[in-house]
């Protein structure tokens, strides 16, 4: 991995808002709306049974892969199509990916098998050479760029500045961390800001008045705020979702 962020393909890849809320043509003529689009995408991380990290569970792997798995499932659904990279094969092949990535590489008959256990339908339970072939059109649609940065990296250093290293505010950053990739917020802003989102959240929660420390980071605490707001927000609007609601939204990709 690149050891600057700012030299970087991570940051010459940063999107706009806008550039992110794009629903592919093809995934628009089956009828799958933007907030289809941004549910099953969180739900490729989450609660459903291909989930991401149901099987970063199984393989029994680092929040990290799954980070950088989510991150480039993101990434390419910015240029292709859910209707041809089917979600339910790009989240195990992503997790696969990011594994070697990140040196902590999962064997893919490993996956086959916990896919297998996993999924309840034969059309979903996929073999070792169907895992191989979409490695190879997610790495071309990617233009091979694997390179990402995450938010973690930052995270134990600025909660130390900031006097906020107890075990208890570490717990709940963290948590706050592992939830933004549930958003394409690793798509659009750099990583050191979603920590810093996620410690400004954090401070609020627990009542301490940091506001001196992020003023001495230099930092433009307006965009800080944003993230803030846009994480709380996910968090209001996600009690919300049921799971008719995902199914129906998957069942839009069906042939």
């Amino acid at each position: 991995m690149a050891a600057n962020f700012w030299t970087s393909s991570h940051f010459k890849q940063l999107f706009d808002q806008e550039e992110v809320d794009v629903v592919h043509p093809l995934d628009k003529e089956k009828g799958i709306t933007l907030e289809d689009f941004k549910l099953i995408k969180m739900h490729m991380l989450i609660r459903t049974p291909f989930s991401i990290c149901k099987l970063a569970q199984s393989v029994k792997v680092r929040q990290r892969v799954v980070a950088t798995a989510v991150t480039y499932m993101r990434r390419l659904y910015t240029r292709k199509s859910m209707s041809e990279y089917d979600p339910r094969l790009v989240g195990p092949t992503c997790l696969y990916l990011a594994s070697k990535a990140e040196e902590s590489t999962v064997q893919a008959r490993l996956l086959v098998y916990y896919i297998k256990k996993i999924y309840s339908d034969d059309k979903h339970r996929y073999e070792i050479k169907d895992i191989l072939e979409m490695e190879m059109k997610i790495l071309e649609a990617l233009n091979y760029y694997l390179v990402v940065f995450h938010p973690y990296r930052s995270l134990p250093q600025f909660l130390q500045d900031a006097g906020m290293n107890d075990i208890g505010m570490t717990q709940l950053t963290w948590g706050l961390v592992n939830d933004t990739y549930k958003m394409d917020l690793i798509l659009i802003h750099p990583p050191h800001l979603i920590a810093l989102a996620c410690i400004y959240t954090a401070s609020v929660y627990r009542e301490k008045d940091k506001t001196a420390w992020f003023e001495e980071l230099r930092v433009d605490m307006n965009v800080v705020k944003n993230i803030a707001m846009e994480i709380l927000d996910f968090y209001e609007s996600h009690r919300l979702i049921t799971d008719e609601r995902v199914a129906a939204a998957f069942n839009k990709l069906k042939p």
